[in-house]
Formats: structure tokens, sequence, C-alpha cells
């Protein structure tokens, strides 16, 4: 349930390579499903946001590492520093359970890099990186690693770091004596799949694993045995409105809905999202559909917090488009006229009341 005095904004981040020249800000109308722009926050290429784990500060992927803006009660973002991550820029980010860590994904240099934050939220120094190394399957695209998602297991044991480039997940330990990221298990995927993110049940027990190449979600058990990981395969299904032109489509991004009883994903060249019915008791998946979106390449999703809507993020034709998800006629209807915004690349929609 929505309280009164909760206050939403939506944080869009682009590329800056054209006209577009940081993120953009969006009032959140959450009873009506809407977004409305209210400024642009000057920054380079911010392909990825999150916000800290105490709801403070907004961390963003730009030019120089890492951007850092404090968040203002009404959701404007104030600059305070930018942190070098001594490598190419990133694409992913996220932060653990505890709020002490920001993990970066590296596309380009196949690189997971991690980052101190204060105790206040505010960057620290890198105190370590590790670089993937290998060779992938598919010699025309991904002859080498890429890092597309970094994300924590539940319990904030384990680091997950899903390679794109050579079809695996590796899983690191953080070394606090150290401070060192420690190799403990590789989730091996098949070959020319092409994981792209991971995402976990509300209660832990699942995990979903997002495959760009095949247009497939991976359900998978997960429990941690005390030494490392546990992964076990357990389903698999397409996301796709059909199969005409696999070849030509990727799967995009991956959402579970707030009250953890659906999963959304959005698929490019199809240009479409799917819905899927999370079993609470297996975690196997039920398609209940796959629609167009009216936009091409929907690069990211976000749903609205009471569940009833969903944003989609449609890079190559510059919009943002906003959905009331029916979830008995199993439809998404399209709220107003898309909403033009330049090579949009990921939307955090959030609380700023707190």
């Amino acid at each position: 349930m929505i309280m009164e005095n909760e206050r939403y904004v939506a944080y869009v981040g682009t590329y800056t390579h054209g006209s577009s020249i940081g993120i953009h800000l969006y009032d959140v109308d959450v009873k009506e499903g809407t977004l409305s722009e209210r400024k642009v926050i000057p920054v380079n290429n911010s392909s990825y946001v999150v916000k800290s784990q105490n709801g403070k500060y907004l961390y963003s992927i730009a030019d120089e590492g890492v951007a850092v803006f404090a968040i203002k009660p009404d959701g404007d973002l104030l600059p305070i520093n930018k942190v070098d991550i001594d490598g190419m820029r990133g694409c992913y980010l996220s932060v653990d359970n505890s709020g002490k860590y920001l993990f970066v994904g590296g596309y380009h240099d196949g690189k997971i890099t991690a980052v101190h934050t204060h105790k206040d939220g505010r960057l620290g120094r890198v105190f370590d990186g590790v670089f993937h190394k290998g060779i992938g399957s598919v010699a025309e695209r991904n002859f080498r690693p890429h890092v597309s998602c970094v994300a924590t297991t539940p319990e904030g044991k384990y680091v997950c770091a899903v390679d794109n480039g050579i079809d695996q997940i590796k899983f690191y330990r953080i070394n606090t004596v150290r401070n060192r990221l420690e190799l403990v298990d590789i989730l091996r995927c098949k070959r020319e799949s092409g994981p792209r993110e991971i995402v976990f049940s509300k209660d832990g027990r699942y995990a979903y694993v997002l495959f760009e190449l095949i247009n497939l979600v991976g359900v998978f058990t997960y429990k941690d045995t005390g030494k490392s990981p546990e992964f076990e395969l357990i389903q698999t299904v397409e996301t796709l409105s059909d199969a005409l032109d696999p070849l030509h489509d990727c799967a995009a991004a991956i959402v579970i809905s707030p009250d953890g009883k659906y999963l959304f994903t959005s698929t490019a060249g199809d240009n479409s999202v799917a819905m899927f019915s999370i079993d609470q008791e297996t975690g196997m998946l039920t398609k209940e559909f796959a629609l167009p979106i009216s936009g091409e390449y929907p690069k990211d999703i976000a749903l609205f917090p009471d569940g009833k809507h969903i944003a989609v993020v449609n890079h190559e034709s510059n919009s943002v488009t906003t959905f009331t998800i029916d979830y008995e006629k199993k439809v998404l209807v399209m709220k107003g006229k898309p909403m033009k915004v330049e090579t949009p690349n990921c939307i955090l929609l959030t609380d700023v009341s707190v």
C-alpha cells in the first residue's frame, strides 16, 4: 500500500554523445501510472544508476568512473564527487545489503570493481578489482569477457558477477581482512547463451538469470552450502512474443514485481515485454503474455511501487513509455504518448520521502 506522504521520482540515465546531457528526473504519479519530466542533471554517459543503502545518495556510471549525488527531499540531485574505478566506463552498479560496498560491472574491460562506501553513503576508495579472463564462444561478438551485471546473493555473503562474454557467472567472497574479492565458484552456462542479468526471488530461494543471446529466463534453486553458493537449473522459459526471428532478438531486462509474485522481461528486436507468474512454492514461471511496447530496443524496465504500472525505456526510439498492467485480462494498456528522451539506458523508480 502506498502512503499519502510517500513521494516517488524516476531517474532515467542516458548516453550523452548526442543532445542529451545526463540524468532525466521525472515526478511519478503512482495512482495514474504516469511520469512528468522536471529537469535534467548533467553527467557524462549515465548508463546505470543505483541508490545507496541508506537512500541518501545516488550513484551513476560516468565517463570518469562513478558520479555521486546527494538526493534532496524533492528528489533533485546535488553533485558530490566522482570516483575513478581504475578501468573503462562501467555498465552496471549495485550495493550490498550492509551498504558498505558498491560494485561496478565492466562490460568493456570484463572487470568487477569493488568500492568502499562511507557510513553516510558517500563513496570511498576502490579496494579491489578483478579482470575476468577467457575466450567466449561467439567470436564475432563476445570474444572476450563482458561483465554485464554484479549483484549480491540474498544473504549478502557472495557477489555474483554475470559475464555475458564468456557465458559464466563467477561468485566471489569479500575477504574483509585483506580487502580482496576471492573467487569461490563458477556457474558455467550454456555456450553462446550470453547470461546478462541475475535477480533473486523475494524469499531468496530462487535465482532468475536472463540469457540475452537465446532469449530465455533460467530458473535456479539457490542455497548457501556454507563454503560456496549452490545453484541448480530447474526450468527455462522463452521471453519472446513469438519465435519467428529469434536470431535478431536479444533479451534486455528483468525485474520482479514488488509483491514477488510476477517476473517481467523485455526483449529487443521483438520489442516486447513479457510477464510471468511465479509459483511461490516451486519458484517456477508460467508465461502470461509477451506484448509489444510501442518502442524500439526496450533496454530497461521498472515497475511502479503498487505493481499496477510499468515504465519501459526504449533506447533506439528515444522514448519512455508507461503502461497499466491488467493482470486479469493479461494485457498492457498504454498511458498517454511516449515521452521523448534521447538514447535512454536505464530507469530507477524510487521513493524519496525517506
